[in-house]
């Protein structure tokens, strides 16, 4: 795998969705995992002045269903998430979060990631676990 090239891909996939609107970026991937980032700032709060749940949950689902296209050839595949649970553990007023997918279970047809999520001291923020449905990619008229 070309390290540089992958988060290319992921970084550039990104252009014009809510991970751009978010300022997710993708900064480290290898063969099980990737990872990701967010600024938390006022754009990312909830009305008490701390990160979102949703913002959160929002960057978890990013990572893990592209996670899921590590394994994938994009032309013939697409990934949809069909659950998430998260368990919010630690507030945060400012700075970065890290998401961390990790492969739990590959089969076929569904994908099973823990989406680690960590402050810049790696002190865990929200742990969450991703299901993804792998689909064979339709022709835009389907």
């Amino acid at each position: 795998m070309d390290k540089t090239k992958t988060l290319k891909f992921f970084n550039d996939w990104c252009k014009n969705t809510l991970m751009e609107t978010l300022s997710i970026e993708f900064i480290d991937v290898g063969e099980d995992f990737l990872t990701a980032k967010m600024p938390v700032n006022s754009s990312v709060h909830q009305p008490m002045g701390l990160l979102h749940g949703g913002a959160t949950v929002a960057l978890a689902e990013s990572v893990g269903s592209s996670a899921t296209m590590l394994f994938l050839d994009p032309e013939k595949f697409e990934v949809r998430g069909i659950e998430i649970s998260a368990n919010h553990l630690k507030s945060k007023r400012a700075g970065t979060v890290f998401a961390t997918a990790k492969i739990i279970h590959k089969g076929r047809s569904l994908h099973l990631w823990e989406i680690r999520v960590v402050d810049e001291q790696d002190q865990l923020i929200s742990l969450c676990k991703l299901t993804n449905m792998v689909l064979p990619k339709r022709k835009v008229n389907d």
